[in-house]
């Protein structure tokens, strides 16, 4: 990609529409839309086309891939981070999204101490314009919170809609999970108090190291900010993954309390 493009948000040289623009820490490529080429990105610069999160060892070596699939570029996330989308939607390990059909799209690789910004942008036709050292330390891992049985079960109920990628997702309602876990765990004696206790005891053992899930450190109205919070650092540490929704349609791994 030419030098001078310091953002991909200030415009594109004349490209193809659908050509894939990426640019991260240390430069960015193009790819035309009919190249049949897959662009990798991540932390080591000599093993990736696009080099994201330099010397962020939470940021895995190859983090991800793009590549073109039915006319539309796929995002595909194979590190051990979230990659957030603007806003709240994220794209957890093993999981992929399409990316706009045309625009730009500042992507946010969640790192712990930091977001690293990766910037794409598909060509929608011609328009104006407005080297590092071989990082090869072993990836961090981000440790799991330990959870306990019945806390598990509750949280991915609550949480389904992120683990299922659902657009802008939202944590159910304290009915929908009792009514759900009542008919998972018949003689478990679920209910919206005694789900709700479950998770209130997680946000109280993790509050002081996760921020954000105590009302006196959300600014009101808090409607559903608490569970938000939650669920998105259970999210981000590999805490909740989607293979755990393997547990609302065999929930006899999980211990009856």
């Amino acid at each position: 990609m030419p030098a001078q493009i310091r953002s991909l948000s200030d415009g594109l040289p004349p490209a193809e529409p659908g050509t894939l623009f990426a640019l991260g820490a240390r430069g960015g490529m193009r790819v035309a839309p009919d190249a049949g080429f897959t662009l990798v990105f991540g932390r080591q610069e000599d093993a990736v086309h696009v080099c994201v999160g330099p010397g962020d060892t939470h940021v895995s070596r190859r983090h991800g891939h793009i590549q073109r699939e039915h006319s539309r570029w796929m995002l595909y996330n194979t590190g051990k981070l979230a990659i957030r989308f603007p806003g709240s939607r994220l794209v957890l390990r093993g999981q992929s999204a399409e990316l706009p059909e045309a625009g730009y799209t500042p992507l946010f690789i969640v790192a712990p101490e930091q977001e690293h910004l990766f910037e794409v942008r598909i060509a929608a036709g011609a328009v104006p314009p407005g080297s590092g050292a071989r990082n090869e330390a072993p990836t961090d891992e981000r440790r799991p919170w330990r959870l306990e049985p019945s806390e598990l079960l509750v949280l991915v109920c609550l949480g389904q809609r992120y683990l299922r990628h659902d657009p802008d997702p939202q944590p159910l309602t304290w009915a929908q999970v009792a009514d759900e876990l009542s008919r998972l765990q018949p003689r478990a004696g679920w209910n919206q108090k005694k789900a709700a206790r479950r998770v209130e005891k997680v946000r109280h053992r993790l509050s002081g190291r996760v921020p954000g899930l105590l009302e006196h450190e959300v600014t009101p109205p808090i409607g559903n900010a608490l569970n938000v919070n939650l669920i998105r650092n259970l999210l981000i540490t590999g805490t909740l993954t989607p293979d755990h929704l393997r547990l609302l349609d065999d929930p006899k791994e999980q211990d009856e309390d």
